[in-house]
């Protein structure tokens, strides 16, 4: 089992898996993780010259047998429930960052959802949100 986190390390951990479940983390999905870590109040206290080193740690992880369970589960635990629609609505904003989401990341949002025991209302208004800040004129 994988070492013990923060919770700002898990929602890292979150944004790369999120960013690399369709098999390719482009350019403006690693600009939004370094985006999102400088301007979230949740990591105000992560140093974000670290960003790389913890991507490179999941990436590792996920490498491994049942790797994307691992990390999910090593999420969960890391962060406090109090934390688990912050976390939803980070994995969303990755998830939209190219402005076209994928089916894969469809099935994660979901996975998450029901790791995290998210109602379905809480996680439709977080997505609901996000179509609206990322429609264009």
């Amino acid at each position: 089992m994988p070492k013990a986190i923060s919770s700002q390390e898990a929602l890292i951990y979150l944004m790369v898996v999120m960013s690399a479940v369709d098999t390719a983390m482009n350019d403006a999905e690693m600009a939004r993780i370094g985006r999102l870590v400088r301007f979230l109040p949740v990591f105000s206290s992560f140093d974000d010259n670290r960003i790389v080193d913890v991507s490179r740690d999941c990436a590792e992880i996920l490498k491994g047998p049942e790797g994307l369970d691992i990390v999910l589960e090593v999420i969960r635990d890391a962060v406090p429930a109090r934390l688990y629609d912050t976390a939803y609505a980070i994995a969303v904003e990755i998830a939209s960052a190219d402005y076209n989401i994928q089916e894969e990341e469809i099935r994660l949002l979901q996975m998450l959802r029901d790791r995290l025991g998210l109602d379905k209302l809480t996680c439709a208004a977080i997505e609901r949100g996000a179509i609206a800040r990322f429609r264009s004129a």
